[in-house]
This record gives structure tokens, sequence and C-alpha cells, in this order.
């Protein structure tokens, strides 16, 4: 709470700050409109239900492109923690990949599947699956060998020993792969939407898209004010309740 308290009065100073030079004629409110003109646009968008479509689509997107990320890294980064041809193979092709900027599968996935929510879905996954995979793997190579060994004199063999030893031990690495993971997708998708114009829906992507067309900052500006709330949300509401769980089961809260 008082994170949060700390955080609204330095966000409401800020606001107040940049409103009296914006209105004073610090700089052309073409360039930097002030805040008024900015919650103005958002509240027009929320009426006419253009943001809250925008929204949807997106966060419909990002869901189905990160699933579909967690179930192609997290079994692959555990198989690569275990085999050392892995390891030297598509270890060594992750890394590659994960540092190729996203907004680079956007041609190759227009070329494959067309202007179509397959495209979309299909950057997220390769700006989501990477990150997640070596997370993983790094992860489970740093659970101490020393507990794999007393598990099996205990009779612990096969799935028993990853579910019960190997999954727990590199728990707060992959949960720092899954929000890496997260804030990965978020910018896939992003540069997938406004590179990818398609009919089925337009989202937050697109509205940045045709803000920037229309010399429109005020709506630039609040398109990445939602998506900058969007992030702080989830954040708070999925993987903070997670890392503090984690820091009492592994003793490390104060």
């Amino acid at each position: 709470m008082r994170r949060l308290t700390s955080f609204l009065v330095f966000l409401t100073l800020l606001l107040v700050a940049w409103e009296a030079l914006a209105r004073g004629g610090a700089w052309p409110q073409v360039v930097l409109p002030p805040p008024s003109s900015v919650f103005a646009y958002l509240g027009a968008a929320c009426v006419d239900g253009t943001l809250l479509d925008a929204v949807l689509v997106t966060c419909r997107r990002l869901l189905v492109g990160y699933a579909a990320g967690l179930a192609f890294g997290l079994p692959l980064g555990f198989l690569c923690a275990r085999s050392q041809l892995l390891r030297d193979t598509l270890g060594v092709l992750a890394l590659g990949l994960q540092t190729l900027p996203s907004v680079c599968w956007a041609p190759l996935a227009l070329l494959w599947f067309g202007q179509t929510e397959a495209a979309m879905v299909f950057v997220v996954v390769m700006g989501t699956a990477w990150s997640i995979l070596l997370a993983t793997a790094d992860g489970v190579r740093a659970v101490p060998p020393i507990w794999v060994r007393a598990a099996r004199t205990m009779g612990s063999r096969g799935m028993h020993t990853v579910l019960h030893v190997l999954l727990p031990g590199a728990l707060p690495a992959v949960v720092a792969g899954l929000k890496q993971g997260w804030a990965f997708a978020w910018r896939s998708l992003m540069a997938a939407e406004i590179f990818v114009t398609i009919l089925t829906g337009f989202g937050l992507g697109h509205l940045l898209h045709y803000g920037r067309e229309l010399h429109a900052m005020d709506q630039v500006l609040g398109v990445m004010l939602v998506i900058v709330g969007i992030g702080l949300l989830a954040e708070q509401a999925l993987f903070a309740p997670v890392e503090r769980w984690l820091r009492r089961r592994f003793g490390l809260s104060g």
C-alpha cells in the first residue's frame, strides 16, 4: 500500500507539472499534448467502445500467443537441461533467436500466414518461447545435483524426480523466465499489430499506428498509457503474488 501511495503521489505531481508546462507553451502541443487532452481522448474512446474493443482483441491475442509459447518453451527447456545434445543444438539456436528483434518476424509471418490472426500469434510465440526455454533450461541446470542423487537414493525415478525435485528447485528461475516471456509477448504483439493490418479485429497496436498516421499525439500517448496500465495490472495480479509465495516458500522474505 505504501508503494502504491508513493507512486500515485509521484504520478500526480508529474501530471500537474506536465499540464502546466504544456499549457504555458513550453513546447508545441501538437508534439506533446497536455494530459487533459490525452484523458479526453481516452474518455471519448471508452464511451464509443473503441478502446474497450481494442483492449479485448489485444488481450485475446496476447493470451493465446503466450499460452502457445509456454506450451512450446517449458518442455523444451526441461529437455535441453537434461540433454547435452539438445543444449548444443536447440539451446544454441534459441540463444541466437532470442536476440532477434520481434519485429523481424512480422514480414515472415505475413508471407507464411497472410493477414490473419495466425500471423499475430506466430509473432508472439516467436518472441516469447525462446526466452522461456532458456530460463527453464538454466533454472533446471542450477538445481544442485545432490538433490537429485538424494532423491534417487530414496527411490525417486523418472517423472517423480522431475515433478518433485527438479521443478520445485527450478521454480524461481522458471517464474522469472515466465515474467520475461510476458514482457517479450507484449513487445512482439505490439510490433505485429503495428505492421500487420487484419480485418478480424483492431488492437491497441493498430490504434497506435493510426494515431501516428493522423498525427494524433493524444491518441498515441493515450494508447501507450493503456498499455503501461495493463502491464502494471498483470504484474500486480499475476506475477507479484507468485513471487511473494516463492520468497516465503524458500525463506527469502524478511
